[in-house]
């Protein structure tokens, strides 16, 4: 399936191994991905607060880009399909949609309303589907106790998020877990927020917020976690150890992108994959899934 691709600024910034990953495994899940290089940052929800008319062309301007390649848009983050949502539904008002597109066409774009913006997450299930992707394990996950974080902006609010339609879109992340032969560790926290938006306003909260997750699953028998997210990637990841020190407690909890979840199923090499990239190491991990 032929997608516009906008891979989001963290993964080609501060978590290159998601793009790493997600490259590895397009061909695997019969993805043609045309990536949007000239696409801007989609505002994370922050410029949303401080600018939303800003923060709505900036989003209508990607949308438009994928308008003009007559293609659906793919992203691999789940802030990025958050607010991209949020963004297509203050869009919806004609007067304000046509009030952006005349910020749009200096560049020659227009933003019709039609882009059809999904996630890695949605695509998987819904498109590709989980008896297509089960096929393409080569190295099941038998014995491996994976806990879900979805984070906060691929599960609310459900209005903008196309629950009515997908209700079970909050348990997706366990059905692909069990799919590549893992087992799904749940815990409460798995659809809470990861503390990452607010980590320079009040860095100890965020922290802390990161750390009771972590600790959560790992007191659950969990081996690690996956999220779709990676801003939640560098709280419970790049910052365990820090979290590690507010809550006083040791974590080591290894926290893998999706795609990288995949990578290692499809038996993908694991520094192909960036496995060696991450804080927390991601050894005893792999050596439980077999990998030497």
């Amino acid at each position: 399936m032929k997608f516009a691709w906008w891979p989001g600024c963290v993964s080609r910034g501060a978590c290159p191994e998601l793009y790493q990953s997600m490259v590895a495994v397009a061909g695997r899940l019969d993805l043609e991905l045309i990536e949007l290089k000239e696409a801007a940052c989609t505002g994370a929800g922050v410029l949303h607060e401080r600018e939303p008319e800003l923060a709505d062309t900036l989003n209508a301007r990607t949308f438009a880009m994928a308008d003009k390649l007559n293609l659906p848009l793919l992203n691999n983050c789940s802030t990025c399909q958050g607010v991209m949502a949020k963004a297509q539904d203050n869009l919806t008002h004609g007067a304000y949609r046509e009030h952006v597109n005349a910020k749009l066409r200096p560049e020659g774009l227009e933003y019709t309303g039609r882009t059809l913006v999904k996630n890695l997450l949605w695509y998987l299930v819904e498109d590709f589907g989980l008896d297509r992707l089960q096929k393409q394990v080569t190295r099941p996950l038998r014995g491996l106790r994976v806990a879900p974080f979805y984070g906060c902006y691929i599960v609310r609010p459900t209005r903008i998020l196309g629950f009515d339609q997908y209700p079970d879109r909050d348990q997706y992340l366990e059905q692909i877990i069990s799919a590549v032969g893992a087992q799904p560790v749940d815990f409460f926290g798995k659809t809470k927020c990861c503390g990452f938006p607010i980590l320079t306003l009040d860095r100890n909260t965020s922290l802390a917020m990161a750390g009771d997750h972590l600790l959560e699953a790992k007191d659950k028998g969990a081996d690690c976690m996956v999220t779709p997210c990676p801003l939640c990637h560098l709280n419970l990841d790049s910052n365990q150890p820090d979290a590690a020190k507010v809550k006083q407690r040791p974590i080591g909890l290894p926290v893998i992108h999706l795609p990288q979840m995949l990578a290692l199923a499809f038996g993908i090499d694991t520094q192909v994959a960036g496995f060696n990239r991450h804080v927390v190491a991601t050894a005893p991990l792999l050596a439980k899934a077999g990998v030497q």
